[in-house]
């Protein structure tokens, strides 16, 4: 394994749920005294210095400031197109002068690979959700490709790999599942897990920080359980879900519960506080699941990672997207329950919690696959394999 410091370069979108999966890595690798740059808007250039690598100021055109997301599949995947075409100049202006000896590269950054292409140099992507499996083109890409607007996209993206010179120019191929990745989520929420291809995709679980996991929260004395109810970064404009919440929580005996409530609700607009119940913004969800007892989450996956992590069973309800899909795999994992947001009643929220809580094959699954997801790796891990490819 390599120990020589190279030039390391990790090219990302300003989606904090597309950043945060991979920090931990990115602070090991400068650790081990590797030069580490990271090509990201500077919207998320505290979380980056936070890490000691150096941020190479890219400004993306991707709404994640206001997640106005259009709903159609093809739109979305034109906003991303239109990212990477506006972001390989300046990746170009950061890096031909400056080339890594390694690119890693986010999902959602397909001018890293346009770019490393070009150079001639090793590239690896960092996927923070699911990877496609065989037969995923047929269940999958077929359908997206019959959509309106589906060949129109297909063709400016193969003329823009034409014009940027990548050596990859087929659509299907440089979009799909890369050469190398590493997919920094648990094996356990793959779909089609015995489908995917381990001689590309090498699954490290999520990438958490593992020591000092406590730093930041400290558990109540009085508290005999904690509930942290987190709806993540985006999806937050939810006042009557969390007034649901207090109804059906707050009071709760023997209960402390953590409520966040993101930056785009106001804490006001949820009447009376219970005195059990503690509202903020923001809070440090890794600290607080590791002394929990239950969380209320989006099922975004980073949030259904740490849940894994921490071993506490869940409440899953879905706000967009894949979310969906992982509230699903997770109660068929059988440590969650799904309740949609529509019938987030106080009554269903209350008596899934009490379900979960007193099952003990719930608590035996999610100690099981706390043990599994901590065997895969982590941080240290990825760490070793990317060190690997610099050999």
């Amino acid at each position: 394994m390599s120990r020589r410091r190279a030039h390391i370069a990790m090219v990302g979108i300003p989606a904090v749920s597309h950043v945060l999966p991979s920090l931990e890595i990115i602070r090991e690798l400068v650790a081990r005294g590797h030069r580490v740059t990271y090509a990201n808007d500077p919207a998320v250039g505290d979380l980056i210095a936070a890490t000691g690598a150096e941020l190479a100021p890219c400004t993306s055109v991707l709404p994640v400031a206001d997640n106005n997301w259009p709903d159609d599949p093809i739109a979305a995947m034109g906003l991303f197109l239109d990212d990477a075409v506006q972001a390989l100049p300046q990746l170009r202006a950061a890096y031909d002068h400056d080339p890594a000896d390694l690119y890693l590269y986010d999902i959602g950054a397909y001018a890293a690979r346009a770019l490393a292409e070009t150079q001639g140099r090793p590239i690896l992507q960092l996927s923070p959700t699911f990877v496609a499996w065989k037969g995923y083109d047929q269940e999958v890409g077929a359908h997206l490709r019959q959509l309106p607007g589906a060949d129109a996209y297909r063709a400016r993206f193969a003329q823009w790999l034409i014009d940027s010179g990548a050596s990859t120019t087929d659509v299907d191929t440089f979009s799909g599942l890369p050469e190398r990745a590493l997919a920094l989520i648990s094996r356990a929420m793959q779909p089609h897990a015995d489908q995917v291809d381990t001689d590309r995709v090498t699954f490290v679980g999520p990438c958490f920080g593992l020591r000092g996991e406590q730093d930041g929260w400290t558990r109540p004395a009085d508290a005999e359980n904690v509930l942290l109810i987190s709806l993540g970064s985006a999806y937050t404009r939810r006042p009557e879900f969390y007034r649901q919440c207090l109804a059906a929580f707050g009071d709760l005996p023997g209960w402390h519960v953590v409520l966040q409530i993101g930056r785009h609700t106001d804490a006001r607009e949820l009447g009376d506080i219970p005195s059990n119940v503690d509202v903020r913004p923001w809070v440090p969800q890794r600290a607080i699941l590791d002394q929990a007892d239950a969380f209320v989450t989006h099922a975004g996956m980073g949030g259904c990672g740490e849940g894994l992590l921490a071993g506490v069973p869940m409440i899953a309800v879905p706000q967009a997207a894949e979310q969906f899909l992982n509230a699903d795999r997770l109660v068929e994992l059988g440590v969650a329950r799904r309740i949609d947001t529509a019938d987030a009643t106080a009554e269903a929220l209350r008596a899934a919690l009490s379900e979960l809580v007193a099952d003990p094959d719930v608590a035996r699954r999610s100690t099981r696959l706390q043990t599994e997801a901590r065997a895969e790796g982590g941080t240290t891990r990825a760490a070793d394999l990317i060190e690997r490819m610099l050999s």
